[in-house]
């Protein structure tokens, strides 16, 4: 089967689809993202259809679930990683651009504390929201090399001498 149809015809004819799914998945959609992401995946649907596999509604339906799951998942991991930054006082996402040299400052004075690796862990896991294991592939080691990374790291930042730093930091 070739393409006959422009993607806009079928996006009219099957946009009701990501409605259906995003409401069975009882999807909270304020801001559009997740139709957004079930556009998207129709239109990955649709390219990649192959006509001797299957029907193209039943590879929309599935490939937009999927997605759509998926961006579910990525959103909750993003949420449980913030909401377990508010749990330890002592670690403070700050973004790059926004540093100020106070900012710098802290940061230099953390990392003299640290080991290299501890500073690794440190900076891509907490300052740049990196995961366990991004941070393992990019230094090319294990992940429970960097696990034991961030144990050390936060037992120093735990010390009171740290603590008392950070208090008169922010003071």
């Amino acid at each position: 089967m070739t393409k006959s149809f422009n993607f806009e015809e079928i996006y009219e004819q099957n946009k009701q689809r990501i409605h259906y799914q995003i409401h069975r998945l009882n999807i909270n959609d304020p801001y559009g993202e997740y139709f957004q992401e079930g556009l998207c995946s129709m239109w990955q649907a649709f390219e990649t259809y192959d006509p001797d596999k299957g029907v193209l509604s039943t590879y929309f339906n599935y490939t937009i679930r999927q997605n759509l799951l998926d961006q579910l998942r990525r959103n909750n991991k993003e949420l449980i990683h913030r909401k377990s930054l508010l749990h330890y006082p002592h670690y403070f996402p700050l973004e790059q651009t926004e540093c100020t040299s106070q900012a710098t400052e802290i940061l230099y004075q953390l990392k003299s504390r640290l080991t290299e690796n501890q500073w690794i862990w440190l900076s891509h896991s907490i300052l740049q929201g990196m995961t366990l294991e991004e941070v393992a592939d990019q230094k090319g080691t294990t992940i429970d090399a960097v696990k034991s990374w961030a144990r050390q790291a936060r037992k120093k930042l735990r010390t009171e001498e740290v603590r008392q730093f950070l208090q008169e930091s922010f003071s």
